[in-house]
């Protein structure tokens, strides 16, 4: 019971937040000469590149480029809060701020675009180097036949030993981050073709040796 209690007040608070944000920053852009329905695209605007760098931050952590679209989505909402709390005559809007406003769109445009198709960092682990394999024994060079006129049988050649098989490579130890990332990718690939993926496509789609993509895919069948 206490957690619900305390779950709804967290959204309302979220949505109180949200709303007393979205005005001030509608009354900003309204001043800075962005009326109709361009003074209410301004709050959309900042509010979704924060969401959308939050996500970004959570998703993968340690992501710097989320991070400073997020402080500049952060200081654009609390600039506005402050500067239409009585420190601004929204009468009278510096030029400088109104170019700040103007060029948000952009600004906005290009975080969102950077957020969106930016490469998702991995961690992959350095390739062990395979052990060379023991090479298998030659065949000693037959002798050359003597001249030799009197005729007789030939006298059986000797038994040569075996060739020892070859040792075995050594297995390949797969990390586990290498694992998690590789089921991750796996359990895609199943989603959206329906049919489990292969060492070939698991290879290629993390970028590692044959060995590897053979032993990761032994582990996740």
């Amino acid at each position: 019971m206490s957690r619900t209690i305390r779950l709804d007040a967290v959204l309302v608070q979220a949505v109180i937040a949200g709303a007393l944000s979205f005005s001030h920053l509608h009354d900003l852009a309204l001043a800075a000469g962005q009326d109709g329905w361009k003074a209410w695209a301004y709050p959309i605007s900042v509010d979704l590149l924060l969401v959308a760098a939050w996500r970004r931050m959570r998703t993968h952590a340690g992501n710097r480029p989320a991070w400073v679209w997020f402080v500049i989505a952060l200081a654009a909402s609390l600039g506005a809060n402050i500067a239409t709390a009585g420190l601004l005559d929204l009468n009278a809007v510096p030029a400088w701020l109104r170019i700040l406003v103007a060029g948000w769109p952009a600004l906005a445009f290009l975080g969102g675009t950077l957020l969106a198709h930016a490469p998702i960092p991995a961690d992959t682990p350095t390739e062990p180097e395979p052990a060379p394999t023991a090479a298998s024994l030659a065949d000693p060079e037959p002798e050359p036949a003597s001249n030799i006129t009197v005729e007789r049988e030939p006298e059986p050649a000797p038994e040569l030993p075996p060739a020892p098989a070859p040792a075995p490579a050594p297995a390949v130890a797969v990390p586990p981050a290498l694992l998690d990332h590789a089921r991750k990718v796996a359990d895609s690939h199943q989603a959206t073709t329906g049919n489990p993926i292969d060492p070939a496509t698991l290879r290629a789609r993390l970028g590692i040796s044959i060995p590897l993509a053979d032993a990761i895919s032994a582990q996740l069948a």
